[in-house]
């Protein structure tokens, strides 16, 4: 059985500080539970380790592609499923540290075996949905996909163009696929949630969203900007980044949408919390403190089990 151990959090929450501390203290691998930090370019605004602490530790499941290729949760499920077999094969733990919940999920529990879309499908939809608009894409959705469609709201576009894309490109709807029972495979994983009170996360959110645009956040939004990708790809649409497109785009100014970056920014920090404390029933939540000496005799058990 593999072995790893996984350090969850909301954003800004310091799961990185405490994972560099803890994978130096064991020789562990980072892997990089994280939707955007994948993104070669995108550095800033992912928060993505920097030069020296990429040197210092180990980080996996980072830098994986160039946009405007997307990169799904089964994508980072198989990059991950390896980084951990390869290092307990060379007889460490890896970290899993990151505030992507679903993809974490999707790791332990599996995803049900959806094919790919058609990419020629998957672009005629979106231009047919940019001319018809999303009460035509939601009618489209219910015809072939009830199911999906009396979930969906019909302002979730982005959800309703994966069930209508997969559903041409496969001939099986959304739901259909849904219900097949996914592959899992069996990993040891303990799961940690660094937590915090909120009002505390809400200021660390606020204090880092301006260092990031110190650091050149717009910077990098107007080269995101340049790169021509399509407004579907999640690098478009990521808290932050969206807001920013916006003021470079003439929508806002600089300032306001900072401050609608920092308020979404903390909208989905209070989603992260309660995700994790209600969907992962078996993780150990706690402060820093809290966590700082299991999270280090669990590594230490694990590295003992796979040396002995």
């Amino acid at each position: 059985m593999l072995k790893c151990v996984a350090l969850v959090g909301a954003t800004a929450s310091g799961k990185s500080a405490l994972a560099l501390e803890l994978a130096q203290q064991h020789s562990s691998c980072v892997i990089a539970c994280d939707s955007m930090q994948v993104y070669q370019g995108l550095d800033i605004g992912t928060a993505k380790a920097s030069a020296q602490e990429q040197s210092a530790v180990e980080h996996a499941v980072i830098d994986v592609v160039s946009l405007p290729t997307v990169f799904s949760a089964a994508d980072w499920v198989q990059h991950t499923l390896h980084h951990i077999q390869c290092e307990n094969e060379a007889g460490r733990v890896p970290l899993i540290v990151g505030g992507c919940g679903f993809y974490l999920r999707a790791l332990l529990e599996g995803l049900s075996p959806i094919p790919d879309e058609k990419q020629s499908i998957r672009d005629a939809l979106t231009t047919q949905w940019k001319l018809e608009g999303n009460a035509w894409l939601h009618r489209q959705v219910a015809m072939c996909d009830p199911e999906v469609a009396i979930r969906l709201h019909e302002s979730d576009s982005q959800r309703l163009l994966r069930a209508l894309s997969v559903y041409q490109s496969s001939g099986q709807t959304l739901s259909q696929w849904q219900k097949q029972a996914p592959t899992v495979v069996e990993i040891d994983c303990p799961i940690f949630v660094l937590d915090m009170p909120r009002e505390k996360l809400y200021t660390r959110i606020n204090q880092r969203f301006d260092q990031m645009m110190v650091a050149g956040w717009m910077k990098e939004t107007q080269w995101l900007q340049q790169q021509h990708v399509n407004d579907m790809h999640p690098a478009m649409r990521a808290v932050g980044y969206r807001q920013l497109l916006d003021a470079l785009n003439g929508l806002c100014c600089e300032q306001e949408a900072v401050m609608k970056g920092k308020t979404a920014t903390r909208r989905y920090a209070k989603r992260q919390q309660t995700w994790f404390r209600h969907q992962l029933k078996t993780a150990i939540l706690g402060s820093h403190d809290d966590l700082q000496l299991q999270l280090s005799n669990t590594l230490a058990k694990y590295y003992d089990e796979l040396c002995g």
